[in-house]
């Protein structure tokens, strides 16, 4: 016999297909709120304030002054690195992605990149 002709057995019951266990069927709890939810450790707060400045750093970077965008989002990205060596591992929440010398290694050498960039790259000639 061949694997082609083969049958699947089909499930014996499914118990969400049953009307009489309606009431055990997993819906969402009515008293759930979908309302976005505040940080519950300080290094989610950390992982947002870096965030937010990553985002205002790009903002200016494709708005104004590239220069002190790119070495702003590098400075912020320093920060975080800083928060993450500190922050003891229970208390980093979303700042804490990996391993504590591998998230504070590679924000440290993205910071340091970012701020050695915007010092580095010469000005454009005048005209």
């Amino acid at each position: 016999m061949t694997a082609l002709s083969q049958t699947v057995p089909e499930p014996e019951h499914d118990p969400l297909d049953d009307p009489q266990d309606a009431d055990h069927r997993p819906f969402p709890d009515p008293e759930h709120s979908i309302a976005p939810r505040k940080p519950r450790t300080i290094g989610g707060v950390v992982f947002l304030l870096v965030l937010a400045g990553t985002l205002g750093g790009l903002a200016v970077v494709v708005l104004g002054p590239w220069r002190l965008g790119l070495a702003g989002t590098g400075v912020v990205l320093l920060v975080g690195a800083l928060a993450r060596l500190v922050i003891p591992e229970e208390d980093a929440g979303m700042l804490g992605v990996r391993r504590k010398v591998v998230d504070v290694v590679t924000l440290t050498i993205l910071g340091t990149a970012l701020v050695v960039l915007a010092a580095v790259i010469p000005p454009p000639p005048a005209p």
